[in-house]
C-alpha cells in the first residue's frame, strides 16, 4: 500500500520530495562568543536531509531576542556565514530548509540579552518559568525569568524592522524559507494570548488588536522575501511559558484568516504534547482547514498511522515528528521501511557537543 506521507508536494516555488517535516527543536550548540552556527550544526541537519523539509532551530533575530545560553542569532555576519555552513551542507544532500526566526520577548534572563530588561506585549512576569544561562559550568545553569517592561511604539516598530532583516538575513545565508516563530509562549505569542496581552492601545483588547503585531512582522517580511518564503508556526491550546488565551478557538481562527489574507506558504500548528494532554478539537482543525487555504502542517505526538490519518482526513498537508528525529537521522526511511525508532538520550539535549547531536547511527540491518 502507497504510504501518502512520501507524496510529494508543492510548497511555494519548491516541490518537496514527501511530506515529513523536521520541526524546529532547540539544541543550544551554537558557537560562543558569538551565538553562531558551525560545522557540528551543519552535519547534523545534513544528516536529517531526507525530510520534505527541515525547520531549523529558534534563531534570534537580535541580542534582545534570545532566551537561552547557546542558541544561534541571524543578526550579524559571523551568524549569517554560520548558517550558510548548515545550508550548504543540507542543500548538498538533496534537502529542503527554512529558518525559524524568533524573538522570546519576556521568556530570557537579563544574563542572556546583555544585562537588560527583557520586553514584553505587557508588564507581566511569566509565572513559573525558568529559562538557562550559561553560569561558566558546561552544563546549563537554570534561573527565573524576571519582569519585563511594556513595549513601546518604538519598540514595536524596532522589532518589526529586526524580523524583517532577519528575513532578508535568512535568504544570504541560503535558507530557502524562513517560519515566523509566533508559538509557545515567545513574544508573537504575548501579543496574541489574551491573559497575556493587557495593552489598551490598538495592539491590545479586541482578538484583531492582539493579532496586529503578528499581522505587522508578517507583512514586513513578505514585503522583504515574498509569501512563497514565509510560513508561521502557532501554538493555539498550550500553556508553555505561561502564555495562555481564553477564546483559543475564536482567537487561533481569526489568526488562520488573517494568514491567509497575507497569503504565507504554510501555517504550522503546535499541538500540546506533553503525556495526557487533550487532543486538538477537530472542529478546530476543521475550521482552520477552511480559514486558511495554503500548506498546513502539524506536529506533536506523531507515529506514521496518525500522520496518514491527518493526511487523509485532510486537515494536514504536511506532518512534524520532532523528538524522532533526534535519534533517528533517517526517520524517512525508517517510517517507509517499518524500521525501529531509536530513544533519544535526554540527557544531551541542550548543550554539549556531537554527543547526542551527530552520533545517533543511521539504521543498518542486521
Amino acid at each position: 500500500m502507497s504510504n501518502v506521507l512520501f507524496d510529494s508536494i508543492q510548497l511555494g516555488k519548491l516541490t518537496l520530495n514527501n511530506r515529513i517535516v523536521m520541526p524546529p527543536m532547540t539544541r543550544s550548540r551554537a558557537s560562543q562568543p558569538g551565538n553562531a552556527a558551525n560545522e557540528m550544526m551543519a552535519e547534523y541537519y545534513a544528516q536529517r536531509a531526507s525530510a520534505g523539509l527541515i525547520v531549523a532551530e529558534g534563531t534570534q533575530i537580535s541580542e534582545m531576542g534570545q532566551g537561552y545560553a547557546w542558541t544561534p542569532g541571524i543578526y550579524t555576519d559571523e551568524q549569517i556565514a554560520g548558517w550558510k555552513k548548515v545550508t550548504d551542507a543540507v542543500h548538498e544532500k538533496g534537502g529542503v530548509i527554512f529558518a525559524q526566526v524568533w524573538h522570546v520577548g519576556r521568556v530570557t534572563h537579563p544574563a542572556n540579552i546583555g544585562g537588560q530588561q527583557p520586553i514584553s506585549s505587557s508588564a507581566l512576569k511569566a509565572e513559573n518559568v525558568k529559562v538557562f544561562i550559561d553560569d561558566g559550568s558546561n552544563a546549563p545553569g537554570f534561573v527565573d525569568v524576571v519582569e519585563p517592561r511594556e513595549m513601546t511604539k518604538q519598540d514595536i516598530a524596532d522589532v518589526i524592522e529586526q524580523y524583517r532583516q532577519a528575513a532578508l538575513n535568512a535568504v544570504e545565508a541560503g535558507f530557502d524559507g524562513i517560519e515566523l516563530h509566533a508559538a509557545n509562549g515567545y513574544l508573537i505569542n504575548q501579543f496574541i494570548d489574551s491573559e497575556a496581552n493587557h495593552r489598551t492601545d490598538e495592539y491590545g483588547g479586541s482578538i484583531e488588536n492582539r493579532l496586529r503585531f503578528m499581522g505587522e512582522v508578517v507583512a514586513a517580511m513578505v514585503d522583504a522575501i515574498g509569501a512563497e518564503r514565509v510560513g508561521v508556526r502557532l501554538a493555539p491550546f498550550t500553556s508553555l511559558n505561561g502564555t495562555i488565551d481564553k477564546t483559543p478557538v475564536e482567537t487561533y481562527t481569526a489568526a488562520a484568516a488573517l494568514l491567509n489574507k497575507l497569503n504565507v506558504v504554510y501555517v504550522h500548528i503546535a499541538e500540546v504534547d506533553w503525556d495526557d494532554a487533550p487532543d486538538t478539537p477537530v472542529a478546530f482543525k476543521q475550521a482552520v482547514r477552511e480559514a486558511y487555504k495554503g500548506v498546513l502542517i502539524y506536529a506533536g505526538r506523531y507515529d506514521s498511522d496518525k500522520a496518514v490519518e491527518a493526511i487523509n482526513d485532510g486537515y494536514a498537508d504536511m506532518i512534524g515528528f520532532g523528538r524522532p528525529f533526534i535519534a533517528n537521522p533517517d526517520l524517512p526511511a525508517r517510517i517507509r521501511n517499518s524500521y525501529p525508532l531509536a530513544p533519544h538520550d535526554p540527557d544531551t539535549l541542550f548543550g554539549g557537543a556531537e554527543k547526542g547531536l551527530t552520533d545517533y547511527p543511521f539504521y543498518q540491518k542486521a
